[in-house]
């Protein structure tokens, strides 16, 4: 009968070591101000009191025990300690992300910059070689229309110098 009984030794801790042991664990923990850690190491002990009032509740509803010991509390501002580790590091990872994209986006910014003025520079080159070229075609036009009235000619004068070569022909049979 002695073997098969537990003795239940579970007491609740009381509010204010709760809070002192919340201090200690967590006085190494930076955090961004004091208020918040105040804020924090007052929660902690708020939030287990209330577990420990629910797991009563949950006692006398459902007839199951859920214990909440020293060492539930510990590993409560354990998770606590953990987690906010965890976000620091993602935050910290995408502020890196961040600044290093800022950065990118800086460095492009001059690059396109840099771009337009090479732009502008190139406009102002092609738009003289445009001109250039349109002058350069109204020269050619001008050619032209001279290569043209003289291939006529040509043609015209073929065209007589075959006629005479067709009649000295048939003049020669």
């Amino acid at each position: 009968m002695v073997n098969a009984s537990v003795i239940d030794w579970f007491h609740p801790w009381p509010y204010e070591a709760l809070l002192s042991v919340a201090e200690r664990f967590l006085g190494d923990v930076e955090m961004p101000s004091d208020n918040v850690r105040q804020a924090v190491v007052k929660f902690l002990p708020f939030s287990f009191n209330e577990v420990q009032k629910l797991s009563e509740e949950v006692l006398v509803t459902d007839r199951r025990y859920i214990y909440t010991t020293p060492k539930s509390f510990l590993e409560l501002i354990t998770l606590f300690k953990s987690m906010l580790g965890k976000k620091k590091g993602a935050l910290e990872n995408e502020l890196d992300k961040f600044t290093n994209g800022v950065a990118k986006l800086n460095a492009t910014q001059l690059a396109v910059g840099e771009l337009e003025e090479e732009i502008k520079e190139q406009a102002i080159i092609v738009l003289a070689a445009k001109e250039e070229a349109q002058e350069q075609a109204a020269v050619v036009s001008v050619e032209k229309e001279k290569v043209d009235a003289e291939n006529e000619i040509a043609t015209r004068e073929s065209a007589e110098a075959e006629k005479v070569a067709k009649e000295a022909s048939a003049l020669k049979t």
